[in-house]
């Protein structure tokens, strides 16, 4: 096994080029159920048009794995760059949605082209370091395609016909019952070692050491009614659970619910779903909160958040993977850290200050992407994430 790229050595080549077909064609599957002006919409300054993510995902595999094939437009490379310096200028963030042109037609025709380069450079049977940045690129997009779900949900909340999307996403499971489940501290293993053969991020290594006291977590996310308990309780009004930046965000920005939640005129609660507007299901684990909504209710239900060293450390022993679930922990480099190799280096490290660790994956992660030592992060005001909460304390 090749811990590079997870891939067997005996089939690693049928295996990636088979990977690299599965992963391409869904994000043109979760691009199907829009036209071609729901692509093109850029609904804040922190989401991306639709068509932009499949541009990009496209460049990234041309700019750090193509190298000197005949490109298919050079102006993408302003254009579709996201933040890497070393590739030169680029298009700023906040405008994505001003480029129109290039048309959605010419995008699927861009990652037409880059996909006969890829494919011919596949047939080859690439060598493991080469394969590596292959599955690299295969990883990246798939964090693109629960960018794609995440961003063009904001967007459809942002038109006041509150369209549905109607995509193949998975509803999140309803809460289990929850359980306290008990970690006795010390020293425990933490990170990605690629024993296993399985891809990994620069910022999941390198495995370590921690140190850990003795700590209980709960086996399920908090759910809605729960976090409604809060809302009817003050929460959003009770500055003593709040920390004083969260408190300021939340008055500035006028939080009273999770964002999509709605208040009918009837009193109850509803929630904009990527299936449209449905009921709020109280026995659903809450999702679309922030660090400081995270943070507050915790303090309210008299708990904490876990560490991201305690929720790796007893991951094996619950269920996750409906929201990505906000914990305690900064987003630094582990000790020893060392960033991908070449322009690789900008992906993850220059990202590690200012940021909050989530951890466990969400219902728009895709299928397989996850795994235990995965480290999602976003700043503490983030709420249009599929974030959510789950409860720790100290035994």
């Amino acid at each position: 096994m090749s811990a590079a790229t997870g891939i067997p050595r005996e089939k690693s080549a049928d295996a990636l080029a088979r990977f690299y077909r599965e992963v391409r064609a869904r994000s043109q599957a979760l691009a199907a159920p829009l036209n071609a002006e729901d692509c093109a919409i850029q609904s804040m300054p922190d989401a991306s048009p639709v068509k932009w993510h499949l541009a990009h995902t496209s460049w990234f595999f041309e700019s750090l794995i193509l190298g000197g094939y005949a490109r298919f437009d050079s102006r993408f490379d302003y254009l579709f760059n996201s933040y890497y310096e070393a590739l030169g200028p680029r298009h700023p963030r906040p405008h994505r949605g001003l480029i129109t042109r290039p048309s959605l037609d010419e995008v699927m025709a861009y990652r037409g082209h880059v996909d006969a380069a890829m494919t011919a450079l596949l047939a080859r049977e690439p060598d493991e370091k080469l394969a590596g940045r292959i599955l690299l690129g295969l990883h990246h997009e798939q964090q693109h395609q629960e960018l794609i779900l995440t961003d063009i949900k904001h967007a459809f909340f942002s038109n006041p016909l509150l369209p549905a999307y109607c995509g193949d996403v998975a509803a999140a499971r309803r809460a289990q019952q929850r359980e306290w489940l008990c970690h006795p501290g010390g020293l425990v293993e933490i990170g990605h070692d690629g024993s296993d053969g399985r891809f990994g991020f620069d910022n999941e290594m390198p495995r370590h050491q921690v140190l850990l006291y003795p700590f209980r977590i709960a086996s399920a996310p908090v759910r809605n009614g729960e976090y409604l308990a809060f809302i009817q309780d003050g929460g959003y009004r009770r500055p003593e659970f709040w920390l004083s930046d969260g408190w300021a965000r939340a008055g500035e920005e006028k939080w009273q619910a999770p964002l999509y939640w709605l208040c009918d005129d009837d009193g109850s609660r509803s929630v904009f779903t990527l299936a449209g507007i449905q009921t709020l299901d109280p026995d659903a684990p809450v999702e679309h909160v922030s660090f400081f909504e995270a943070a507050a209710f915790a303090a309210w239900a008299g708990k904490r958040l876990p560490t991201e060293f305690e929720w790796e450390a007893l991951a094996p022993d619950f269920p996750h993977g409906d929201v990505w679930e906000w914990t305690r922990s900064s987003y630094d480099p582990y000790p020893r850290f060392k960033p991908f190799e070449g322009m690789a280096a900008e992906y993850n490290g220059k990202f590690m200050v200012g940021q909050l660790v989530l951890r466990g994956g969400s219902v728009a992660t895709p299928p397989g992407h996850g795994r235990n030592s995965y480290r999602n992060f976003f700043p503490p005001h983030a709420r249009w994430q599929f974030s959510g909460i789950r409860l720790a304390e100290d035994q």
